[in-house]
């Protein structure tokens, strides 16, 4: 949901002679929009700056997180991976038949015929629908032409399965949306190889620092309760696969 933290390390290790290659470990069911592209912009600075950057997926690379291993040089992953997920989402909650219940009744002044879309306390009007639909069409295709540039297939091929389907490492790979089965052990060996790095490479990894009370939350609860319970801005626009 925020790309600072990746976009920063990235940016370190562009600027510093030392780090010749990067593996990008991608376990995400991805996220919103805006981060998922400014991660796989600063991918291509790195490529740019003759960083060569391979992508290793683990158990989930889907929607945003598949949009980043695009821009990678090379894209590995398992057999069992889930990945793909190639679509845009913009989901609401129409809470108007319980607002009526508990006697809420609200008022909206505005100053443009569409400021409040997607308002949770009414039913959304035909016009409305579409002008989302629009928004949503577009980042589609945003998608779409990053996944084409990135793997170098032609964007009717990619249309044909960007319907927002996931789909394994294996089945990923028969339509070229990877190019190779293997684990992150793999990946840091085929990438020392094509460094020409002799015996085993000297892996640089920046932990994530975590605030204490998100570790504290973290310590107590479940991944999906600490999310529920951090306040969130909604409705988001987003490259994300939710079961």
């Amino acid at each position: 949901m925020s790309s600072q933290s990746i976009v920063r390390q990235l940016s370190n290790y562009r600027h510093n002679p030392k780090v010749r290659g990067i593996i990008l470990r991608i376990d995400t069911p991805g996220g919103a929009v805006a981060p998922a592209q400014e991660i796989y912009s600063e991918i291509l600075k790195l490529r740019a700056a003759n960083k060569i950057v391979y992508a290793s997926m683990g158990t989930v690379a889907a929607s945003g997180g598949y949009y980043i291993a695009c821009a990678a040089d090379y894209v590995l992953a398992n057999p069992g991976t889930l990945t793909g997920s190639i679509a845009a989402v913009m989901a609401f909650n129409n809470v108007e038949e319980l607002t009526k219940k508990i006697g809420v009744k609200p008022d909206v002044i505005k100053s443009g015929l569409y400021k409040d879309v997607g308002s949770p306390l009414r039913a959304m009007k035909a016009d409305e629908r579409n002008l989302l639909q629009n928004v949503v069409d577009d980042v589609h295709q945003q998608f779409v032409q990053a996944v084409s540039e990135g793997r170098g297939l032609p964007v009717a091929e990619v249309s044909k399965i960007a319907d927002g389907r996931i789909m394994t490492g294996q089945q990923a790979l028969k339509l070229k949306l990877v190019d190779e089965m293997g684990g992150l052990e793999k990946t840091t060996a085929l990438l020392a190889e094509k460094l020409g790095i002799q015996g085993r490479p000297e892996v640089i990894e920046e932990k994530e620092k975590t605030p204490f009370f998100d570790w504290l939350l973290q310590s107590a609860f479940s991944g999906k309760l600490v999310d529920t319970l951090m306040p969130t801005s909604s409705p988001r626009l987003q490259y994300t696969w939710s079961p």
